[in-house]
């Protein structure tokens, strides 16, 4: 029975060529599209989860509001990993990271200069699963000066050589590293990257119980089945005993006169598998996804498999008369109906099989594409996952497509259809009319869709930013040049194609420093706010093509400018000057106060985005780098 079912089909679809044609390759599109955002959807979702212990490895988030300022960090203080995990004894592990961009570094004669770095805890690999190739991982990162490298940086410094032992100089040759450890590259689904990790007991900053100054990325392994959000519950309690004695001494009041203010101080909890789509945290180590646009992608996965459905489902009732006399025939011969109701479901799952090794073809070229397009290293490799995601599109399809065709011509009456009698009732054209209107509705929905994305990006392309981002290019890591940097600058201002240029490791978009700062206006330390620092040139303003609303720029001429201050307008507005800010005096204090620099306000800049479109501009200011 099976093969002649198969034998029928395959005679039905060299029959009618065009028309299977037609189907098969609506069918083989519509599949494509869903599988390559099922699989971006698949390798979103996958974030981290590469962890044996995903499922209990916690992030500490800072949250504050400060004198109506939003803070929002994803690292924290030094102390808080020890802290937690001397306090609680829920907690298992307590590990930090502290980024360090890509130092300049030399080995022998050479020099190199691209491979980020990052400062670890010796218990790094025991709460994060990123097998040594070389090395012991309990004590790899243990003593001070240890660094642990990627198999790839391991090849580009030192070739075929044995890596483990090997020395390191950093910084031009102030810091000696040894190779202590080897390990594969960092699976791409990690909300974090590096090619080497030091040591965290080389940095004598990360052994100082300061809690007002943050940069430290700090992970919890917890106990199993314990609930995170009880541990969070207990978060306040530590603010107020540990941070609470630094702020009086900081501030010049206590934690409560400090909260009576309206201001608030506090940490949270996020589940690493939650990190790369749903933290809303800045100075994240690498740009993370967002959730919404997974639902989004996947009703147009959806939509994309009904249109090619619906199209298969019509063209199949459509051409229902061509098969009329078949169905009569066979069932005159004593077919049941059941019997052709299997046969014409084989047909369209042999359809959808054609079409779904298609698909794989149309996806095999398209992945690069779309790889390029949305900075991804997406494979069709033949696996559980994707065997599994085949299986069931094909099931989806094979009985979404022909389940309709299949009960409607089994439905035709011999006495009928051998008179060439047949009339498709209304309930038949109905239907296709309803699925013609709703494959047009899933359409236009996709084309609105379409026209709002291309304005929303055409919105971001236009959008002034405060900043001419046109003609700009960006040098990184021109520190590394030393002594030569100034001449390298005078060198290139010799060019008749360069207007200007400027040194600076602050840039509003794209890596960059991050220097948070405590500074309160007029001497009112009762209204210090924590805002972000710029350390720029004089030339830094004109070459990014800000705006000066108030005042005047950096000039070396003046003595002064190395206590003067340029602030945005949102600072302004935070100190309650608004247009009236020059000639103010804002007072920079360090972490306990102790230490404490008075600035005047020379100018105030037009607003200028550095960060998120999403995010309101925030209060920032600007200092005179030093020569």
């Amino acid at each position: 029975m099976l093969k002649s079912y198969l034998k029928i089909a395959w005679r039905n679809l060299l029959k009618n060529k065009v028309f299977s044609f037609i189907n098969i390759s609506g069918l083989a599109i519509g599949i494509s599209v869903c599988f390559i955002i099922l699989l971006f959807i698949q390798d979103e979702l996958s974030y981290d989860r590469f962890n044996e212990k995903a499922d209990r490895i916690v992030r500490v988030v800072f949250k504050s509001s400060i004198n109506g300022g939003k803070i929002n960090e994803s690292f924290v203080m030094p102390p808080v990993a020890q802290t937690m995990r001397n306090d609680y004894p829920e907690v298992e592990e307590a590990t930090r990271l502290r980024t360090y961009g890509n130092p300049k570094v030399s080995y022998g004669d050479k020099t190199f200069q691209n491979a980020s770095f990052a400062y670890a805890d010796s218990n790094f690999f025991r709460v994060f699963t990123i097998p040594l190739l070389k090395g012991d991982a309990n004590t790899a990162l243990q003593q001070p000066n240890r660094i642990v490298i990627t198999e790839e940086t391991a090849k580009k410094y030192f070739g075929n050589e044995e890596p483990i032992g090997k020395v390191l100089k950093f910084y031009n040759g102030s810091s000696l590293y040894t190779v202590t450890g080897v390990i594969d590259k960092i699976p791409a689904n990690a909300h974090f990257h590096f090619d080497m990790l030091g040591s965290m007991s080389s940095l004598q900053e990360a052994r100082e119980p300061n809690w007002m100054v943050s940069n430290y990325f700090t992970y919890l392994v917890l106990s199993k089945g314990y609930d995170y959000k009880k541990l969070e519950a207990k978060l306040p309690a530590m603010v107020d005993k540990y941070m609470g004695p630094q702020i009086v001494s900081a501030m010049g009041m206590s934690l409560s006169q400090f909260r009576t203010k309206g201001n608030e101080l506090g940490f949270s909890l996020e589940p690493l598998t939650d990190i790369h789509l749903h933290s809303d945290g800045h100075y994240e180590m690498e740009p993370g996804g967002n959730v919404q646009y997974l639902y989004i992608f996947g009703v147009v996965a959806l939509f994309m498999l009904l249109i090619a459905c619906i199209n298969f489902i019509n063209l199949s009732t459509a051409s229902a008369s061509k098969r009329a006399k078949e169905v009569g025939i066979r069932k005159v011969m004593g077919s049941l109906r059941s019997n052709l109701i299997w046969q014409f479901l084989l047909e369209s799952v042999i359809v959808t099989i054609i079409a779904l090794i298609l698909s794989i073809i149309f996806v095999k070229l398209a992945l690069p594409v779309f790889n390029d397009l949305a900075g991804k290293n997406l494979i069709l490799g033949f696996n559980i996952k994707t065997i599994s995601i085949l299986l069931v599109l094909l099931l989806l399809v094979g009985l979404l497509a022909g389940t309709y065709p299949a009960f409607f011509l089994s439905s035709f009456k011999p006495v009928v259809v051998l008179k060439s009698r047949l009339l498709q009732g209304g309930k038949s054209i109905t239907l296709r009319r309803g699925l013609v209107v709703f494959q047009f509705f899933i359409s236009v929905g996709l084309m609105i869709g379409t026209i709002t994305v291309y304005q929303q990006l055409k919105y971001i392309q236009t959008k002034q930013l405060g900043y001419d981002k046109d003609q700009l290019l960006v040098l990184n890591n021109s520190w590394a040049l030393g002594k030569n940097e100034q001449i390298f600058k005078e060198q290139l201002l010799k060019d008749s194609r360069v207007l200007n240029v400027t040194t600076s490791a602050y840039k509003p978009v794209g890596p960059s420093n991050s220097n948070n700062t405590m500074i309160y206006p007029d001497g009112k330390d009762n209204q210090v706010t924590r805002m972000l620092r710029y350390d720029i040139d004089e030339q830094y303003i004109p070459t990014m093509g800000m705006h000066i609303l108030a005042g005047r720029n950096f000039s070396r001429t003046f003595g002064t400018d190395s206590t003067g201050i340029i602030i945005n307008e949102a600072a302004a507005s935070a100190f309650g000057w608004n247009k009236d800010a020059v000639g103010h005096v804002v007072t920079y204090a360090n972490y306990n106060g102790k230490q404490k620099k008075d600035y005047t306000v020379i100018g105030v800049v037009k607003d200028f985005n550095f960060r998120s479109l999403h995010e309101a501009i925030t209060p920032l200011v600007m200092v005179l780098q030093a020569e």
